[in-house]
């Protein structure tokens, strides 16, 4: 077997790893109604798909065209599922009960910024604590750290969220960016005096003496 007949396998097998890599993205992004996104990944899963299924098309007696299909879709939805773990996209809610005081876990909860509600509940063998807390995918290792240190031993859920409306999360971390400094920060230094026409306005046009100036002398009283 020469190269030119492992070519059109090899080029089936790419393209079927790319078409259900895209496919697996897709479906997960249709699920978190990424509007934007999940039609772009379908343009280019159809397309990429047609090209690989035309090569087929051609000879349908070659066997390792259809193998190299089959390992390519396996192999895709596996890289799929790599790949939106790796973005974390989304809002999960995150749901702990447990026997013990949860006082420790909800202050350090709170520390971190998250907002956390906790309800007083009954389980199989008594009163049980349930603490519930929303927060965004990429920070779900920091709550699961936080409930092994503290309640080791206590169940909890993780459920994707379809949207959150108002509600306490964390900051994001800052990164340096390819500029350090913000624009406003860069007015300042360039401009050190840009900001003192916004302070004296709100003192009025003659700063810091207009109130020594009107209890000096105040207006005449009305007549009428």
């Amino acid at each position: 077997m020469d190269l030119s007949t492992l070519l059109i396998p090899l080029l089936i097998f790419a393209a079927e790893v790319c078409v259900v890599t895209l496919g697996t993205l897709r479906i997960i992004f249709v699920a978190r109604g990424q509007k934007i996104l999940a039609p772009l990944l379908g343009f280019f899963e159809s397309f990429i798909w047609l090209v690989a299924i035309s090569q087929i098309m051609r000879d349908l007696s070659d066997w390792s065209c259809f193998i190299a299909f089959a390992l390519g879709f396996a192999l895709g939805n596996y890289l799929g599922i790599c790949v939106e773990k790796r973005l974390a996209l989304g809002t999960v809610i995150v749901r702990i009960i447990t026997h013990r005081d949860a006082g420790a876990l909800i202050a350090r909860l709170r520390g971190a910024n998250f907002g956390v509600t906790a309800v007083e509940g009954r389980g199989a063998t008594g009163k049980v604590q349930i603490v519930m807390t929303v927060a965004k995918r990429k920070q779900l290792p920091r709550i699961t750290a936080l409930i092994e240190t503290h309640h080791p031993s206590a169940f909890f859920s993780v459920d994707d969220l379809q949207s959150a409306s108002d509600g306490i999360f964390p900051t994001p971390r800052e990164r340096p960016g390819i500029i350090p400094l913000s624009l406003v920060s860069l007015v300042r230094l360039v401009m050190p005096g840009a900001d003192k026409p916004a302070e004296l306005a709100g003192r009025g046009d003659g700063g810091a003496d207009d109130r020594g100036d009107y209890a000096d002398n105040p207006e005449p009283a009305s007549l009428g």
